[in-house]
């Protein structure tokens, strides 16, 4: 790593160290965009004293983590609780550390494919190609996106159990770059028993692992589904009780807690008739996990790292607890596609989006719960208009994506008049 990446790692945690220092660390521990009843640092501290006393913490329905990393971070949140938000800053380094390092292997393996392949691109079309300076400019593009967007920082003081998550997706994508399979699959089973939408990326593992061979996927497909019950099995000796499938992936499933979040189960069930509720569950479950996953896996079978990074994207979008800290993530890793941003056609909408359905959740929060002046209507209009602004950000590139793979081999001045309109629609 270079001493400008050292530098901005070190600034990176010196604006972590210094917000986690003031009243917002607090306030973004309180704020329903950030912190969901999977991810809270308070409900995580409330299962840490439950297991101390030697209660199941998960016979109520307050805790949703893992009892191993309950288990893991009892004895720090006892003895080294006021350096808890150091290890958060440190594990959110690790995560900035892993991303680039992940997308200088991807931009190098990029070079290697396109020599290859450039035998057969056109002429002029040399900018849409990845060069040799990509490999520094993407990976440093790449950290700058995770460590000073706003949304990952106030994830990190805030003290979310999304720090942990994003840890191990960056983990898992960097494992999936270098072609560790065996990371591959505890990492990706891990985080599938913590939290289930994860599962989906066991796609783009089969991709690289297994294209041409059935019975290769198969036998991966065995591996993972091992290594998830192993994971299972050692949570189960934490806690000599089968109760935490229930308070975590149970909970998940089923949506029991309709706090208000950033997602779009919570006001649809909270107007839902109940005698239409397991029928809406499944379909949003749905919605979350499979719908997507084949079509875009055949699509995308050739760029398994661009299928990786849509499927984040949405599992964000349609998970059942989503937080801004979610989202920060796969945006960090837009840079990958740098050479795809030419043909991104909706880059100021989705910023506007953005911007303004941010800015408007606090206020009509604030208007709803403190001033009673709106209602659930009106926070719920921001989330739904941020989410449609994310679904435009992943169509977006994914139509890039398409527009640049055919300008590769096709060029991209093609004149086309009504007789050769016919012949390319044909």
């Amino acid at each position: 790593m270079e001493s400008n990446c050292y530098k901005l790692l070190l600034l990176g945690g010196a604006v972590r160290l210094y917000f986690s220092r003031t009243s917002l660390a607090t306030l973004i521990g309180n704020r329903v965009e950030f912190a969901t009843p999977l991810n809270s640092f308070k409900r995580m501290q409330e299962g840490v004293f439950l297991l101390q006393q030697g209660i199941d913490p998960y016979r109520g329905d307050l805790v949703h983590e893992t009892p191993l990393l309950l288990k893991a971070l009892s004895a720090i949140l006892i003895n080294f609780a006021e350096f808890l938000p150091l290890l958060y800053i440190i594990l959110d380094l690790c995560t900035a550390t892993l991303l680039y390092s992940m997308s200088r292997s991807f931009v190098e393996r990029k070079l290697l494919q396109m020599r290859i392949e450039s035998k057969d691109y056109d002429k002029d079309t040399t900018e849409l190609q990845y060069n040799d300076k990509d490999v520094h400019d993407i990976s440093k593009m790449v950290l700058v996106a995770y460590l000073f967007n706003p949304l990952t920082v106030m994830s990190c003081i805030g003290l979310t159990s999304t720090v942990l998550s994003n840890l191990l997706l960056a983990t898992y994508l960097y494992a999936l770059i270098r072609r560790k399979l065996l990371a591959c699959l505890v990492l990706l089973a891990f985080e599938t028993v913590r939290s289930l939408y994860p599962v989906v990326l066991i796609a783009p593992l089969l991709l690289i692992f297994a294209r041409r061979s059935v019975g290769l996927g198969i036998a991966i497909l065995i591996m993972f589904v091992s290594c998830c019950l192993a994971i299972a099995g050692a949570n189960f000796l934490v806690m000599n009780s089968w109760n935490f499938l229930d308070g975590t992936l149970g909970f998940i499933f089923y949506f029991r807690d309709l706090q208000p979040n950033i997602g779009l189960f919570w006001y649809f069930f909270t107007e839902m008739f109940e005698h239409f509720r397991t029928m809406f569950l499944i379909t949003f479950q749905l919605n979350a996990t499979v719908l997507y996953l084949v079509p875009l896996s055949i699509k995308l079978r050739k760029e398994p790292m661009l299928l990786a990074t849509v499927l984040i994207a949405l599992m964000t979008v349609f998970r059942a607890y989503p937080s801004l800290g979610d989202v920060g993530f796969y945006l960090a890793l837009l840079p990958l596609w740098r050479r795809c941003w030419k043909f991104m056609a909706h880059g100021f909408v989705v910023f506007t989006f953005f911007l303004i359905t941010l800015s408007m959740m606090g206020a009509l929060w604030h208007l709803w719960i403190y001033a009673g002046s709106a209602n659930a209507n009106f926070y719920f209009g921001a989330t739904l208009a941020f989410c449609t602004g994310q679904i435009f950000l992943i169509t977006d590139l994914l139509f890039a994506h398409v527009k640049r793979e055919f300008c590769l081999y096709n060029g991209q001045k093609i004149m086309i008049d009504g007789e050769e309109a016919r012949i390319l629609l044909e």
